[in-house]
């Protein structure tokens, strides 16, 4: 593994890297959290760890500033501070494990080989985009070609849901469950009913369609061509 060291420290710094690399890994090693930043920032870590306590910039504002640039390696920090509290704070900054000084090497180890088997975290998608079809899910708004689309919330959660499975059919059993928490079928159109709106308000005056019917399957919204 790559593994990224962020330790002031030049004894433990060395102690740890002499270890991890006799034990085949490949380390960079950062002495404050500025360099460490910018060598997270840098990319294909499999692991970082990272202490708390750095000159320049400390281990917190360090791990929360590489998850804002979207670093996803997961994080282990190195404290002398063990508390609840702390703890707490370490993992709220975007730390995923937790291990207080004076530590066995044997177990730093352990809990680098176990971050390194979790699935890699995924960044929270927040724009979508069919054709010239946007929507930013964190201002909750819509647009095509540049013009804004005012949606009712159902509105929204339809084309959401359409749109997070572009170019792929949705049936109306799907949308029954995922956009109105129905298990069963109400029996009525209010699906079709949804869609029709949506439609309106999508595709007319626009260039070229965007939701399409899939007769006797159900929906999908794709940019054709």
């Amino acid at each position: 593994m790559r593994i990224l060291l962020v330790e002031d420290d030049a004894e433990t710094a060395a102690y740890v890297a002499r270890g991890l690399e006799e034990a085949g890994h490949v380390v960079d090693h950062a002495a404050d959290g500025q360099d460490g930043l910018f060598l997270a920032t840098g990319g294909g870590h499999d692991v970082m760890v990272v202490d708390r306590m750095l000159p320049k910039l400390d281990g917190l504002s360090m791990v929360r500033a590489a998850r804002a640039a979207g670093v996803t390696a997961p994080v282990l920090f190195l404290t002398a501070r063990a508390g609840v509290g702390d703890r707490v704070e370490g993992l709220e900054a975007g730390g995923d494990d937790y291990l207080a000084k004076p530590f066995a090497f044997a177990e730093l180890v352990a809990r680098i080989n176990a971050l390194a088997r979790r699935p890699p975290l995924q960044q929270e998608v927040t724009l979508l985009r069919v054709g010239d079809l946007e929507m930013d899910l964190i201002r909750r708004s819509v647009s095509r070609a540049g013009r804004r689309i005012d949606l009712q919330p159902r509105e929204f959660r339809l084309l959401e849901f359409l749109m997070r499975r572009a170019g792929h059919v949705v049936t109306r059993t799907m949308l029954l469950e995922g956009v109105w928490d129905f298990h069963f079928d109400p029996k009525t159109s209010v699906v079709e009913t949804h869609v029709s709106r949506l439609r309106a308000k999508v595709d007319k005056g626009f260039d070229g369609e965007l939701i399409h019917t899939v007769r006797g399957a159900g929906y999908v919204i794709r940019a054709d061509g």
